[in-house]
């Protein structure tokens, strides 16, 4: 796709950024974060999936050149509601190849990506072989494809900075020092809805009740897997990725108050923490504007208030996907795309209603068991892969539990 007409978009000082899941939680809040710096940052790509009610919104505010929807069909369905509203129409697009586009787009210096699932991918990893920034908030980018995005990353020079809180949280307490001064990273978890409850419970809560995140708001898929843990696992994943670390350098700890976002511990015995607000515009920033740390963009911590705050270590037995996360991540090749694969196929099915909570590890665990794990040398491999752990996932809850798994995923939606 080639875009055209762009001239007006070199503005002295003006950083433009193309938005890759403009309208989830981490789309919204970054748009929330450049409201706050018009002069320093606008808007080059807004690129969404099918809420184009709410895109169209977004387009009307921050006067995008570029808009990308999923298909044809929310293509014009966004254009229509542009027309009703007399909302200037900006070039239009749908597709991978449209996310793409916008993604390499030379007019953006920045890509915040934070489509959820595998969907990202492509564009990500194209603007990442194109030295772009990269603001990281897709976990799925590492964790399906770690070798391949790191390996651009450093032949082409690209900055990939966390958006994750606790991975944004190690990237400041790692500036302390050298990398082989780095005994190692320890990542905070919340613990959850269900820290407390006990695991002969589990099969009778509801997507409800896992949703409930007593901590954060974020996305469904996201909020589910840190009702599992599964969450964290991913995390240790990417951090051996962008840290350069191995599983056993990283130490996961519950830490319900979510004030500690990670830590890291140097070979003098010294722990640097990273500590602040949990609010997700504070990562968002910092990835923005890296080195330098701006105004803080939510109110500060009050440290004239009396706190407490608790490390305990987490229950395996109880939230098993942790285990299988760092399990997979020591095997390599192909098993953390299987792993993620599997576990979006298994959080759609709970959220539905098809499965119980155990269920999604124990979906896991046999996919895993069932696809063969190999080395993955090329996006397309990495797609293949995902496509198959996501059959052999469906095919295990539909004969496993006789339940049928439908194709379009709820936590999408």
């Amino acid at each position: 796709m080639k875009l055209v007409g762009h001239e007006c978009y070199h503005r002295k000082q003006v950083t433009f950024l193309t938005l890759l899941g403009s309208t989830g939680s981490i789309g919204t809040n970054t748009l929330d974060v450049i409201r706050r710096w018009p002069e320093r940052y606008a808007i080059f790509a807004l690129v969404a999936g099918r809420n184009v009610t709410l895109l169209a919104e977004q387009i009307a505010e921050f006067h995008p050149k570029l808009a990308v929807v999923a298909d044809e069909r929310s293509l014009e369905e966004l254009r229509a509601i542009l027309k009703s509203k007399n909302i200037h129409i900006p070039e239009l697009a749908a597709g991978p190849a449209a996310r793409i586009a916008a993604a390499t787009a030379p007019e953006a210096s920045i890509v915040m990506s934070a489509i959820v699932g595998v969907e990202g991918l492509e564009a990500t990893y194209e603007a990442v072989k194109l030295a772009k920034r990269v603001g990281l908030a897709n976990k799925e980018v590492l964790v399906a494809s770690g070798a391949l995005v790191i390996a651009a990353a450093r032949e082409s020079g690209a900055e990939l900075i966390p958006v994750d809180s606790e991975h944004n949280g190690a990237h400041q307490c790692l500036r302390a020092g050298r990398r082989d001064e780095v005994a190692k990273l320890i990542l905070t978890a919340s613990g959850g809805p269900f820290r407390e409850t006990p695991a002969a419970d589990l099969a009778r809560v509801t997507p409800e009740q896992a949703l409930n995140h007593p901590t954060w708001r974020m996305g469904k898929r996201i909020t589910i897997d840190c009702a599992t843990l599964m969450n964290k696992g991913f995390e240790v994943i990417e951090a051996c990725w962008l840290f350069d670390l191995r599983p056993n350098e990283i130490e996961v700890v519950v830490h319900p108050q979510s004030k500690v976002h990670a830590m890291v511990e140097y070979t003098d015995g010294s722990v640097i923490a990273q500590i602040s607000a949990t609010d997700m515009r504070m990562p968002i920033q910092y990835a923005l504007t890296y080195p330098e740390r701006a105004d803080a963009p939510v109110p500060r911590l009050n440290w004239s208030e009396s706190a407490k705050w608790s490390f305990d270590p987490p229950d395996l037995k109880k939230f098993p996907l942790l285990k299988l996360a760092y399990e997979a991540q020591e095997s390599g090749g192909s098993a953390t795309a299987t792993l993620n694969a599997a576990d979006e196929i298994a959080v759609d099915s709970f959220l539905s209603g098809l499965i119980s909570f155990p269920a999604i590890a124990a979906t896991v665990a046999e996919t895993l068991d069932r696809v063969p794990s190999r080395e993955l040398r090329s996006v397309q491999e990495v797609r293949e892969v995902d496509r198959k752990s996501r059959e052999a996932a469906r095919h295990i809850i539909e004969t496993r539990w006789g339940r049928t798994v439908p194709t379009e995923s709820v936590v999408r939606a």
